[in-house]
């Protein structure tokens, strides 16, 4: 397969075309030949057109691809290797959504031929891949998995809006359904992955590898949630805190904050979710699921028990709608939540964002951006270190509020900046 590959006599394909499968699908294309697969029509004239819908990838990074883009799925009779990085989310009851990956998996078992490889980067539980995905290859294409076709697993690792840590410069897991399989999978990876491949020695420990990286995270932001929380009542800063105690040389400087995205605030669901099929309740993980996901009411009581309490008309200006900075990813963010609890005490909120779509936070969470901020604000938030945001300072914020207004500073980013107005940081 490997040398099929790189002779081009061979095609890969990468079926979800979002934020892991781009990335991942043009730098296939500078060394092999790549078939790009989405089923959003749109968003498939627009790659190509050379434009990333999710505004990740320049311009520049097609040239020299040898890449087609479609929704087409008969172009995909071409391919022999195939890697499906679709999402992975949860339902409103924070329940695993397998439907885009089941769905993949059923367009590729339509076309799939014996010799095939399919690897999985989507993340999802434990298990996933040979007990939910395997049998729904198998029923499509009327193959037996393992011995007719081979099958894989591979955690995607892309962190949107970071430039250091691509898919080139951070070593890549890798895994397979058998030894043969498992070397293939590493050498076509590393056509692509500088830092090299780790060998899993099984798919599902490759599976689990991901969901721990992001459920460890989850739990040390949940940590520093709480501390927020009980340092307010104490009346000291949370990030002076931090900075303190980051002197030691062995304490992690997680932050507080809200926390969003299709990573960390939605693949430890997964893991507790297989835990619980497997008659185990967990604790430390749910818990701080639970601190987490009440993070934006927490905030949303601050600025209510504020507004309220000064004018009769309050109004709040939110900064900031995408999950992290500098990103357009809009998904599961959690200023949304604050909204709303917002808008049921009749606050009018703005919400405003130079990274975010207009059209997409509409249809995502019926909201409209605000291109100019009003004055007379009674509070704003500002939930991201977006770089505009860090150019503002104390005469900005004065000019836009009330003289009672206060500052809400999620992140911290203007800690010991802000003398006219009320301040407060997670």
């Amino acid at each position: 397969m490997y040398q099929d590959l790189i002779e081009k006599k061979a095609k890969l394909a990468v079926v979800g075309l979002g934020y892991v499968g781009l990335p991942i699908a043009l730098e296939f294309a500078k060394k092999i030949s790549v078939i790009g697969f989405d089923i959003n029509s749109k968003r498939v004239k627009m790659m190509q057109n050379h434009e990333d819908p999710s505004k990740e990838v320049s311009k520049d990074e097609f040239n020299n691809c040898d890449i087609i883009f479609t929704d087409n799925i008969d172009c995909l009779k071409e391919a022999r290797f195939f890697i499906i990085a679709v999402p992975t989310p949860v339902d409103k009851y924070n329940v695993p959504d397998l439907t885009p990956l089941i769905s993949a998996s059923g367009t590729v078992g339509k076309i799939l031929k014996r010799g095939d490889y399919v690897v999985y980067e989507s993340t999802t539980y434990p298990g996933c891949t040979e007990e939910d995905c395997l049998p729904v290859l198998e029923k499509c294409s009327g193959l037996k998995g393992n011995k007719d076709f081979k099958i894989g697993y591979s955690p995607e690792r892309i962190n949107p809006g970071d430039k250091k840590n691509t898919l080139k410069t951070v070593i890549k897991v890798v895994s397979g359904c058998d030894n043969e399989s498992l070397e293939n999978i590493a050498k076509v990876y590393e056509l692509v992955v500088d830092a090299g491949v780790h060998r899993a020695s099984s798919i599902k420990v490759a599976e689990a590898t991901k969901i721990v990286e992001n459920t460890q995270r989850d739990l040390n932001i949940a940590l520093m949630n709480e501390l927020s929380m009980i340092f307010d009542r104490i009346g000291i800063n949370t990030y002076e805190v931090i900075e303190a105690a980051g002197t030691k040389w062995n304490f992690l400087k997680f932050q507080p904050g809200l926390v969003g995205g299709h990573c960390i605030g939605v693949d430890p669901y997964y893991l507790t979710h297989k835990a619980a099929a497997l008659g185990y309740e967990s604790k430390v993980i749910s818990s701080s699921r639970y601190i987490n996901d009440d993070m934006a009411k927490y905030v949303a009581r601050k600025i209510i028990t504020h507004v309220l309490k000064n004018s009769n008309d309050p109004k709040v200006l939110v900064k900031g709608v995408t999950f992290k900075e500098n990103v357009s990813d809009i998904r599961n963010s959690k200023i949304v939540d604050t909204v709303k609890e917002l808008l049921a005490f009749h606050i009018k909120v703005d919400v405003e964002d130079p990274f975010a779509v207009s059209e997409e936070v509409y249809e995502e969470y019926g909201l409209h951006l605000t291109t100019k901020a009003e004055k007379d604000y009674d509070a704003i938030i500002v939930t991201v270190p977006h770089d505009p945001y860090k150019k503002l300072d104390d005469a900005y914020f004065a000019s836009i509020t009330k003289q009672n207004a206060l500052l809400a500073d999620l992140k911290g980013i203007y800690r010991n900046k802000i003398v006219n107005r009320k301040y407060w940081s997670l």
